[in-house]
């Protein structure tokens, strides 16, 4: 494989356009996406854009599939203009997004019959940390395969973990990541909510306790922007939509239940995250998820009146 693959991303959203921005400024890059300011964002950054699918992935030796869920892989790949069109035998597919094992496997197979291989790269990190290739990336692939991408993933990683070698092995792990990552999440919300209830200042109660032994990434990144809920009147801005995390702890909960493993946490996690959803919530940021628990309009206590209260009950 050359030095500089051939690069086709599909999918700038808010992972793909960084990643595919750090791909662009050491290789040739060639994108995909329905959003033409996202195109434009990416060819100032020296990629070029392309009208489809198999447009982008035409002359690629490397295609990242940088998609919401598998029904776009699935519209991404193997629609009328899919990249299926185009892709060459002996080239590449990696596939960054979170699609559970199954259909990992599913893919790879229908590629495999053009002579296609496929690498399970699902990705974890964030937009900050893709653009600086700083994500860690856990996959499933043969060697073979592992070495076409190479090049590609190693621009885009800080911590690669090889998990095993087909197809789906590198979903199991990140199905992991994404339960640790829900919890978190849904714990945060709790705690934040809390706060609110308790008549204690959140933003207070976050910046201290980020530091602390009940810290964590996604309390000390979710945090701050579960308090800007309660104190802007704009919602903050989307980093990561609540309705990937009502598919990604569907997908938890189901491997779970195959496996007929217990995770009690997870499912209630997958709960609060599909009572988001059903309040509107689906397309804005995960953090959004604490209003379920305190909503903005409900009364909060002041500290005099729960001291006042815990006085009285002497």
């Amino acid at each position: 494989m050359h030095p500089r693959p051939r690069t086709a991303v599909i999918g700038l959203g808010a992972m793909g356009l960084p990643m595919a921005t750090r791909l662009a400024a050491h290789l040739p890059v060639t994108a995909f996406d329905v959003a033409e300011d996202r195109l434009a964002r990416l060819t100032a950054a020296g990629g070029t854009a392309a009208p489809t699918p198999a447009d982008a992935a035409r002359d690629a030796d490397v295609v990242l599939l940088v998609v919401r869920d598998q029904a776009q892989v699935d519209a991404a790949l193997f629609s009328k203009g899919g990249a299926a069109e185009t892709l060459r035998p002996g080239s590449t597919v990696v596939l960054t997004s979170t699609v559970g094992p199954d259909a990992a496997r599913a893919t790879a197979a229908r590629l495999a019959e053009q002579g296609v291989r496929t690498v399970d790269a699902p990705v974890s990190g964030g937009p900050v940390r893709a653009g600086d290739g700083d994500l860690l990336i856990v996959v499933g692939a043969d060697d073979k395969a592992l070495d076409l991408a190479r090049p590609v993933l190693d621009l885009l990683a800080s911590t690669l973990t090889v998990v095993g070698e087909n197809p789906g092995d590198g979903q199991s792990l990140k199905a992991i990541n994404q339960l640790l990552a829900g919890v978190h999440i849904a714990a945060a919300a709790e705690a934040v909510a809390l706060a609110r209830g308790l008549g204690l200042d959140p933003r207070t109660v976050v910046d201290s306790l980020r530091h602390g032994a009940a810290g964590s990434f996604m309390f000390g990144d979710r945090g701050p922007r579960m308090v800007e809920t309660y104190e802007n009147d704009v919602a903050p801005e989307v980093k990561s939509r609540l309705d990937i995390f009502v598919k990604d702890m569907g997908i938890v909960t189901g491997i779970a239940k195959d496996a007929h493993v217990p995770v009690p946490l997870a499912s209630a996690a997958q709960q609060l995250y599909l009572l988001g959803e059903a309040a509107g919530l689906a397309a804005r940021d995960d953090s959004s998820v604490v209003t379920v628990l305190s909503p903005k309009s409900a009364p909060v206590n002041s500290s005099d009146s729960a001291n006042s209260s815990a006085g009285g009950a002497r």
